[in-house]
């Protein structure tokens, strides 16, 4: 009898000293599990692309034996996908919460490229992520641009392009978001021009041509102090991207200027800064197999 009595006493004691602890964690998440959760939406991707198909993507007026430049920015945007899949897949389901879409200045005249881009316009989540939808996605960014580019060349009906205009009017709203790490991927070859947006504020331009560059004598080894001194560059489109990182592939230099490359890669950087971007890269159009690592790291990083 005494030993029962002395078992009804211990029992009692220890629920009433695991009721608090109880209470507690179903009230309060762990401070860990707030941090973690917080640090992984962080890493949330919001990957924009913005092509470029002006007369850059002709292979008749820009041919090149080793591998055509469209080709190569199919490829490019491929091994994008391939780093956005990977980033989807190494995450826990619960906390998936990724995007991709695509953009075009100006938006080509043909509706079935437009069609297209609809179809590589992809949001991951916890409710509709799956092996089956993840091999669509990489069937259809395997196979789609490639299809976007030859359709573009087929018509032959090049109007240029109108980055600044994209850069003024819409990359706020279509390319940020909240709670997202937002990716914007230019495809181009550095160039800028569309007959409809000719600004110009003193020397600083919504366009740049291999002939504007010719034109103002920025072909001598003096081009920078010519450029410092004289205000030369990109007029900013916008401000404030302080959330918005930009990788842009395909630049491609005249060839006819020793300088060209170092001068178009000095009008996007100011760009970018005047807009308050904070990190972006720039790069040429190389071809993709050297260009993978350095793409993948960017996106990944």
């Amino acid at each position: 009898m005494k030993s029962l009595r002395y078992l009804s006493i211990i029992f009692v004691v220890l629920a009433c000293k695991s009721e608090p602890e109880s209470e507690t964690s179903s009230v309060q998440p762990k401070k860990e599990e707030n941090q973690a959760i917080t640090s992984h939406s962080a890493k949330n991707l919001n990957v924009s692309l913005l092509l470029d198909l002006s007369d850059r993507i002709n292979p008749e007026k820009y041919p090149n034996p080793s591998m055509e430049y469209y080709q190569r920015d199919a490829a490019y945007i491929q091994t994008i996908a391939n780093a956005f899949k990977a980033n989807v897949q190494q995450k826990k389901i619960i906390l998936i919460n990724d995007q991709i879409q695509l953009y075009f200045a100006p938006e080509p005249s043909n509706p079935e490229i437009n069609t297209i881009s609809k179809d590589l316009k992809y949001s991951f989540n916890k409710a509709n992520i799956s092996n089956e939808n993840l091999r669509l996605f990489e069937q259809h960014y395997k196979e789609l641009p490639t299809k976007i580019y030859e359709l573009a060349i087929l018509d032959d009906h090049y109007v240029g392009s109108d980055t600044w205009k994209f850069m003024n009017q819409k990359v706020k709203d279509y390319c940020i978001a909240e709670n997202y790490r937002n990716l914007l991927v230019i495809l181009t070859d550095g160039y800028i021009y569309h007959k409809d947006n000719l600004r110009k504020e003193g020397n600083q331009t919504t366009y740049l041509t291999p002939e504007y560059i010719r034109n103002n004598r920025l072909i001598e080894n003096n081009w920078e102090q010519k450029y410092e001194e004289n205000n030369y560059g990109f007029i900013p489109a916008t401000n404030n991207l302080d959330n918005l990182e930009v990788l842009v592939l395909g630049i491609n230099p005249d060839p006819k200027n020793d300088f060209e490359d170092d001068i178009i890669k000095r009008y996007w950087s100011d760009w970018l800064e005047s807009m308050g971007v904070a990190h972006y890269k720039i790069y040429n159009a190389d071809l993709p197999s050297n260009m993978q690592q350095v793409i993948t790291k960017f996106i990944q990083s």
